[in-house]
């Protein structure tokens, strides 16, 4: 997938997704003379559900409402 593309499946910047890119946080390929980024569905999946994950996490260790408040 193009950067682009994945910065609309994701609904952020094409920065946004450069970045990510960059700093290794979602893999991707550097391919053609000009050095296209390109990023595979399967990585992009494997990414989305890692966030998931980390946002379940997040959620867990910090409830809305604290624990004294019930």
């Amino acid at each position: 997938m193009l950067l682009s593309d994945v910065a609309a499946e994701l609904n952020v910047s094409d920065s946004q997704v450069y970045h990510m890119v960059r700093s290794g946080e979602l893999p991707a390929i550097k391919i053609g003379g000009r050095g296209q980024w390109r990023v595979e569905r399967a990585k992009l999946e494997e990414y989305i559900e890692q966030k998931y994950a980390e946002t379940a996490d997040w959620v867990t260790k910090n409830p809305l409402t604290s624990p004294e408040a019930e």
